[in-house]
């Protein structure tokens, strides 16, 4: 089935609901009852919004990861015709329901590679807003979409815009893909100055609003490395063929570059909202609800290349690709746990990629891509990564 048979079957489930991903997709349900009709919705354990959710927006199910929470919720719902499902598995059932033609996977870090599996397997039309899976486990995920008929549609601004630039064209004919990135709120700093970025300066992006977890992989710029091998996996380009690009306005969100010459890309507002409801109805384009874009407003657009020497992340992470197995799947546990502990002042602000790379370099890859040998990479990597804080904490920091 295409994707455009697939998104007009009724039902979209959202994985992550709570989060800023998903309350953004639900503002835009909440402005298009006729085009977007929410079956399921699934969070962790943040029980009254869940519930405001589901008596808004009366999906039949509604799936809980924290089993406690569940129980309250399920009482809470008594007087609705709505499941309550429990436990990390009812992620997975959700991410399967039939009535769903769209599953939209908000879920934060490697937690959601279960899930997306899970909608892949059903051949839904997915539309990636989790990173962490196809860093984690793209051959996989790639594979079975392949297998099942899935649709990946790419809810990140960047790759977002990269998917609207390449309709119509041959992927032959692409030379190079150009991320963008806003360069997050350290930018302008010196190596010397990032030694002193506290959790709060950290967390405030210059340009979006995003969860905490995203907020600081911006500023280490591991954004764009995970961003580098999730275009890979999506569009089938080399490493080598794609490049990252400072553009502190956040208004060009990708560019392609064909062999001709020509550079496509698509420009907006720094508002999720644009990806999310592109991603929710395609290949139909839903009326905004939104401000729209005012390039003379703007006045100007600028470009700059990354400085990998205070941005590591950028390396770690074109290693991490370019060597393949279970490498990425490390990477990424190593920055979940980086990130986890700078955000609980365990460690420091440019510890992050010190952390990730000495994991790293602990790590031998395993060859075997199957599934339980991804998940145990995931784990050992983050056992190491955490014996590593301790030692640190132990002995005074690194």
């Amino acid at each position: 089935m295409n994707a455009e048979a697939q998104a007009d079957r009724n039902g979209i489930v959202i994985l992550g609901s709570t989060g800023s991903i998903g309350t953004n997709a639900l503002d835009i349900a909440r402005h298009h009852p006729g085009e977007v009709e929410v079956t399921g919705l699934a969070g962790r354990r943040n029980v009254d919004l869940l519930e405001k959710q589901a008596r808004e927006f009366r999906p039949s199910v509604v799936a809980v990861l924290d089993k406690d929470a569940a129980k309250t919720l399920k009482h809470r719902l008594r007087d609705l015709k709505v499941e309550v499902w429990a436990g990390p598995e009812s992620l997975e059932r959700i991410a399967r329901l039939p009535e769903a033609g769209v599953v939209l996977t908000a879920v934060e870090g490697v937690a959601g590679l279960l899930p997306t599996l899970a909608a892949v397997e059903a051949g839904k039309v997915v539309a990636l807003a989790n990173k962490e899976p196809l860093v984690a486990a793209g051959e996989q995920v790639v594979a079975r979409a392949a297998e099942s008929g899935a649709h990946l549609l790419p809810v990140d601004s960047e790759h977002n815009a990269i998917y609207q630039a390449l309709q119509g064209h041959r992927r032959e004919d692409v030379r190079r893909l150009i991320l963008t990135a806003s360069g997050g709120p350290f930018r302008d700093h010196s190596r010397e100055e990032l030694r002193g970025v506290t959790r709060e300066e950290a967390l405030k992006h210059p340009n979006w609003d995003m969860g905490p977890k995203v907020t600081i992989d911006s500023a280490t710029m591991m954004n764009k490395g995970l961003e580098i091998i999730e275009a890979h996996w999506l569009f089938g380009v080399p490493a080598d063929c794609i490049e990252v690009l400072i553009h502190r306005e956040s208004i060009v969100h990708s560019l392609v570059e064909f062999v001709d010459g020509s550079h496509l890309a698509q420009l907006g507002l720094p508002d999720m909202r644009i990806p999310i409801s592109y991603a929710l109805r395609y290949p139909k384009r839903l009326e905004a609800h939104y401000p729209s874009l005012d390039l003379v407003e703007i006045g100007k657009l600028s470009f700059a290349s990354p400085d990998s020497e205070r941005f590591p992340c950028l390396s770690l992470a074109r290693q991490a690709l370019n060597a393949g197995a279970t490498l990425p799947a490390v990477m990424n546990a190593a920055n979940e746990v980086a990130v986890e502990s700078f955000l609980q002042e365990a460690i420091s602000f440019i510890q992050i990629p010190e952390l990730i790379e000495r994991t790293m370099e602990a790590h031998r890859p395993e060859k075997n891509m199957e599934l339980e040998a991804i998940q145990q990479a995931d784990r050992w990597a983050r056992e190491e990564a955490r014996a590593l804080v301790a030692r640190w904490n132990g002995q005074g920091g690194g």
